[in-house]
């Protein structure tokens, strides 16, 4: 249902011209009736004509466009999202809606709120709102939403992916085929089964609780931490051991997965000193968010083999500078933010982004799960 309802989404949303920076419905301003909406997304190029389902980016628009203009909103759309020179800084004073992604999140800063008088609703078109400063968004009044669900599969699915590489020391072997050599033992000296290994997790929402799901015919010890315990008939069927004290669960652990949001509570969390308390030889997965770990740290543990495996998709800042010490530290398998912008994943947040729209349209209220501030208040990951 969601692609079906989605695919209907992209009918003509390529058809328009191609800017090469930003895309604009009109150059006038808004009338009185309508609303001006900017959407940040990262840019395909040629890439974009690729795959006619392909929304989530500049060209693509999340589909959204000409629905939007067909009810007289001004739609803009740019990757430019960066200093006070920026296309989206231009917008600011004067529009209505932000649309996001965290695949290339636009920084809202509490100095960015304050200069946006007519800002009303910041959307994350997908899920994970830590690039708004939640507070100043909240102290001004305005609504904060997600497409809660959107890419929990796909990111729990990634998360399996850079395990099983990590453990089974596949990268240095798929680096050797590309250049010409052949090593075995240059590979086999660590690689290892994942079955019979204990794998924890720090966080057990939704994502958490898919990844543990699909790790569970792997027969592998499953623990987690969680401020919240999972249901209790989930949890047997799982097969899932709740640890409440996390620096008592991180030694146990053979692969140590972070699933838990960025607040002020896990910023840093995991710096050096919590992770010499992992097991020397531990595997490190991280799709929730760079910032939760000490970039240095990490860099640090990998360098001296207490880390033998990082992997993931997020950093600190998005995109990654060129010398960002994650690029070239040993044994990672770290890529750009893409666990949650499948294909499948782009059709189902542009569906939920668009009956949010229609829904602030219409005056009418959110799927209660979706909000991360309303009314001045955080949603509950948040607090």
């Amino acid at each position: 249902m969601w692609r079906a309802a989605a695919r209907r989404l992209v009918d003509g949303a390529l058809a328009g011209s191609r800017a090469a920076h930003a895309i604009q419905s009109n150059p006038l301003s808004t009338s009185s009736g309508s609303k001006k909406i900017v959407g940040v997304f990262y840019k395909a190029g040629e890439h974009a004509d690729k795959n006619p389902n392909f929304v989530g980016c500049v060209e693509g628009a999340l589909g959204i466009r000409n629905w939007l203009e067909s009810q007289g909103h001004h739609y803009i759309v740019t990757d430019d999202k960066e200093g006070p020179n920026s296309e989206l800084e231009k917008h600011i004073e004067d529009m209505h809606v932000l649309i996001t992604t965290p695949f290339h999140p636009a920084y809202v800063t509490a100095e960015r709120i304050k200069k946006a008088k007519n800002l009303e609703l910041l959307l994350t078109a997908g899920i994970g709102s830590d690039h708004i400063d939640l507070p100043a968004a909240a102290a001004a009044g305005l609504t904060v939403a997600e497409v809660t669900g959107s890419n929990t599969v796909s990111v729990a699915e990634d998360e399996l992916l850079r395990i099983l590489i990590l453990v089974r020391n596949f990268l240095p072997g798929y680096q050797q085929v590309v250049q010409g050599e052949w090593n075995v033992a240059g590979i086999a000296h660590r690689a290892y089964d994942l079955e019979g290994k204990t794998v924890g997790t720090v966080g057990a929402g939704r994502i958490g609780r898919l990844l543990l799901q699909r790790l569970k015919p792997f027969n592998c010890n499953l623990l987690y931490h969680d401020r919240l315990k999972i249901d209790p008939e989930l949890e047997k069927e799982i097969g899932a051991k709740f640890e409440e004290d996390l620096d008592a669960m991180l030694p146990k652990c053979d692969v140590v997965v972070i699933n838990t949001p960025l607040t002020d509570k896990t910023r840093g969390m995991f710096n050096k000193e919590r992770i010499a308390k992992m097991k020397k030889g531990v595997i490190v997965v991280n799709n929730a968010r760079g910032a939760i770990m000490d970039t240095q740290a990490v860099a640090d543990a990998c360098s001296s083999g207490h880390i033998a495996g990082y992997g993931g998709d997020v950093w600190y800042p998005q995109p990654a500078p060129k010398d960002h010490p994650w690029r070239y530290m040993p044994n990672h398998a770290m890529t750009p933010h893409i666990s949650g912008t499948t294909i499948d994943a782009q059709l189902r947040y542009a569906e939920g982004v668009k009956d949010m729209l229609d829904r602030y349209f219409k005056g009418e209220d959110f799927p209660v799960q979706n909000y991360i501030v309303k009314e001045g208040q955080l949603a509950s990951q948040y607090q």
